[in-house]
């Protein structure tokens, strides 16, 4: 997910979207832990999806435009 996407989204939406994904990336974390994950760059794509929406959300916070 881009950044230019994600900031389409509403605050709740967004929040929405970051348990979801914290969701999906446990999920990733388990399979790996038991061997049947086959893509290991999914893990860092989720975090850095994960860093991006809680960033988006605190520059909303503050009022930072971009």
């Amino acid at each position: 997910m881009k950044a230019a996407e994600i900031r389409q989204y509403t605050d709740e939406e967004l929040r929405n979207l970051l348990e979801e994904k914290k969701r999906q990336l446990m999920e990733l974390r388990f399979q790996l832990s038991m061997g049947q994950l086959e893509n290991y760059a999914l893990i860092k794509q989720t975090k850095r999806d994960i860093a991006r929406i809680k960033t988006i959300l605190r520059e909303r916070e503050l009022g930072i435009r971009r």
